[in-house]
């Protein structure tokens, strides 16, 4: 696991100058103006976690309708170009690692994961959950957001393991190819994660995207 999540800290520290090229695409414009409105809706005057902000696109869009919001990535590149994002003047940006963040960061009454969830090993997913609720208030809202299966069109699953998880192999500007861990789970896979720690699970599909949404238990 460590060799694997340095191996994909590398590739997107070297992916961040241009990483925004992802959401220029026009076929993603509609879903993409239709989820910058919803995490404003969602997020209005919560206190947010956001886990994996990366170059922070979606912190933008947060921020300025949350009363306050704590954006983590464990890659210190991405960070920086966060950042620099319009209307995040008030945000604090982390560098932690999703897997223990820090009990420092605070409580918040709702969290917000975007195209992380699929970098996350099927073995490994319920440390991430762990390392995420130990920070959440009881019947604070999480939203995960990722890539639909539409994505393998362009990325192809190149390889699979004995655990289930699923691989891309993505060349970067500098011509590197680089062995990228990709899942990509169903609405019932999703519903079995929080399954006893979460309530009112809802999930949505869109054209390039899917979100997840759910109440953490009061437990």
């Amino acid at each position: 696991m460590a060799l694997a999540d340095a191996s994909m800290r590398a590739y997107y520290a070297a992916r961040a100058p241009y990483y925004d090229a992802v959401y220029e695409k026009p076929e993603r414009r509609a879903d993409i103006a239709l989820l910058r409105r919803f995490l404003a809706s969602r997020f209005a005057q919560h206190t947010v976690l956001e886990v994996a902000c990366g170059t922070g696109f979606w912190s933008q869009f947060i921020a300025p309708a949350a009363a306050s919001l704590v954006s983590t990535d464990a890659t210190a590149e991405p960070l920086e170009f966060a950042r620099l994002r319009p209307h995040t003047e008030a945000v604090k940006f982390v560098q932690a690692d999703a897997y223990a963040l820090p009990e420092s960061l605070g409580r918040f009454s709702a969290a917000f994961a975007g195209l992380w969830l699929s970098h996350v090993p099927i073995s490994i997913r319920p440390h991430f959950f762990a390392s995420l609720h130990k920070l959440l208030l009881p019947g604070a809202h999480v939203v995960l957001l990722d890539n639909s299966e539409v994505q393998c069109v362009e990325l192809p699953i190149a390889e699979r393991d004995s655990e289930g998880n699923t691989y891309q192999h993505r060349q970067l500007r500098d011509g590197s190819i680089h062995r990228v861990l990709k899942n990509f789970p169903s609405e019932a896979e999703l519903i079995t994660m929080v399954s006893g720690i979460g309530v009112q699970a809802r999930y949505q599909r869109l054209e390039n995207f899917w979100l997840f949404e759910y109440v953490l238990a009061d437990v």
